[in-house]
């Protein structure tokens, strides 16, 4: 169990939290919920013992075992295998106990190793590990690469995969589908439904909220309060107290109305100012409801295009793939025969690697086809927001400088004009975006790809650092979008009120789905098993 009582958190001179009293109780999977800012990674700190309360107790259970996602991965020479398997301690210091007194050829603390390794299972380590990797998109052949290989992103599956390595009571997680594609999702969703423990986890996923919470915490100007249910349910429950909220906010006023001017006409006579008197008191009695204040509703929009052809861009017969300088070519997909036009709107599903990226730069002419032909329309303006799109924004410039580069001569009121309607009003518009969280560098992305007026959107996992009221701004000004748009996403929200078709990337094809999400997702576990029943009968042959 964990509770708060009376707790308060600052931040520097920001009260994010205070009067907190709430309960956890064991075995609760709890999606922690509110606007950017709003102190819920601070929240975790606390969970941590990294930061102390403000003011008040924070009561977490004695021998506690608490796991989570470490924010960096040192560049280490360890396979990655190794580096998921440290995350459960006590077997990795067992293991290392083996290794070191076989080196030293101490036979009997290798054999009181494997007696320890066998009481805590720690012979199937390797492969929960493997598990573990493979579930979260690595491939079986990477599983010994060294830790230093990987890039950033999946740097952050290791330690998500090595965080569920640890034995724990309390697992958090802070945006953990980040860096995920949709398959790593589904596999994350299901591991986490079957975990035994407490789960505290922040994510800007409905979907993924829905699929796995019993109760959301709710984080909302500095109060903090629990619901029972998944994320739907909370934003159900949520409406209907705001409404009785303001009821009782109106008919509180209405009263209040009503006993001042029973105190205004009566208090001046002799006669009634004894009841007068006694509205006074009735009126300091009322107990002060508070009027519903609304949240600014966060709009955003992309204009229409310029010029929209019918036929807009179209893949014939194409090889795509990498070619190296030395000529050798490496080919991901295979006759891929694929075009756009005018509304389409299409959604990308494929497993973990194949290739779907590759399609998408494919489209837009950033990888040039390896055979067959690409024929784009003269009046094509293509609006592409890539995975590193928003590593490649420069630091040391604010937002009007980013919209200079790509449209010298327009006036700095019609920049601050346009970022206004990005939420970028005021001086922020003048701050340089070093200090800019990856939520506000997405929105800028966005903001600076709707400014070219594309007539065709691809868009390679743009929800990444977006919170929830964001990702809905989004999938409603695509819903509006005129154009043609091809979305890769691990947001099934998003997806699935965006996409009207699905095209599917693997075995080297591309074709299309016919189904929903919830038929790809089958059709994934369908696959998982039939890739289990291979690696079955080789290993028996």
């Amino acid at each position: 169990m964990i509770a708060f009582r009376n707790f308060a958190l600052r931040r520097g001179e920001r009260l994010l939290l205070s009067d907190v009293d709430l309960t956890l109780h064991a075995g609760a999977k709890v999606g922690v919920i509110g606007r950017n800012g709003c102190g819920k990674s601070s929240l975790f700190a606390a969970v941590m013992r990294e930061v102390e309360p403000d003011k008040g107790d924070l009561d977490l259970p004695s021998r506690l075992r608490l796991a989570s996602v470490a924010q960096e991965t040192p560049s280490l020479p360890d396979a990655a295998i190794d580096f998921v398997i440290s995350g459960d301690t006590e077997v990795h210091a067992v293991l290392e106990a083996e290794r070191a007194a076989t080196a030293a050829e101490d036979w009997d603390a290798v054999a009181a190793a494997h007696q320890k390794l066998a009481e805590i299972n720690g012979y199937d380590a390797e492969a929960r590990a493997g598990r573990l990797l493979h579930g979260l998109g690595f491939k079986a052949e990477t599983h010994r690469m060294a830790v230093a290989e990987f890039s950033g992103g999946w740097r952050v599956r290791l330690n998500l995969a090595r965080a569920l390595m640890q034995p724990s009571d309390l697992l958090l997680l802070d945006e953990p589908t980040n860096h995920l594609d949709l398959d790593a999702v589904l596999w994350l969703e299901q591991w986490l439904q079957k975990y035994p423990g407490t789960l505290l986890m922040i994510s800007h996923d409905r979907e993924f909220l829905d699929g796995l919470c019993t109760h959301t915490l709710h984080l909302n100007e500095g109060r903090a309060k629990v619901y029972t249910g998944d994320y739907t349910s909370f934003e159900r429950q949520r409406a209907e107290q705001l409404r009785q909220q303001q009821i009782a906010f109106e008919k509180e006023q209405a009263e209040r109305a009503r006993l001042q001017a029973f105190i205004d006409r009566f208090k001046a006579k002799a006669s009634t100012a004894k009841m007068a008197q006694s509205r006074v008191k009735r009126l300091a009695k009322l107990p002060g409801t508070e009027a519903v204040r609304a949240e600014r509703e966060i709009r955003i929009d992309f204009a229409a295009p310029v010029k929209l052809p019918h036929s807009l861009l179209r893949l014939n017969h194409v090889e795509a793939g990498y070619g190296a300088p030395d000529g050798e070519r490496t080919t991901i997909l295979h006759n891929v025969k694929f075009g756009l036009e005018a509304g389409d709107r299409i959604g990308l599903l494929g497993p973990n690697g194949a290739g779907k990226s590759t399609l998408v730069k494919t489209l837009v002419g950033e990888l040039p086809q390896l055979a067959g032909e690409r024929t784009a329309h003269p009046d094509l303006v293509l609006g592409y927001f890539a995975q590193h799109t928003v590593e490649s924004l420069h630091e040391g410039q604010t937002p009007i400088d980013h919209l200079r580069e790509i449209a010298p001569g327009v006036s700095t009121q019609d920049f601050r004009d346009y970022l206004g309607r990005w939420q970028f009003g005021g001086d922020r518009a003048f701050e340089v975006i070093d200090g800019f969280s990856g939520g506000e560098r997405a929105r800028l992305a966005l903001a600076l790809i709707a400014w070219r007026k594309p007539n065709v959107l691809l868009l390679d996992e743009p929800t990444n650092h977006l919170d929830l009221e964001m990702r809905e701004a989004l999938a409603e000004a695509l819903s509006d979008f005129e154009g043609a748009i091809v979305l890769v996403s691990h947001d099934r929200h998003l997806t699935g009120l965006v996409c009207e078709t699905f095209w599917r990337v693997a075995d080297g094809k591309v074709e299309e789905f016919n189904g929903d999400l919830d038929d790809y997702a089958a059709w994934l576990r369908a696959r998982g098993s039939g890739t289990a029943e291979q690696g079955k009968r080789k290993a028996a042959a």
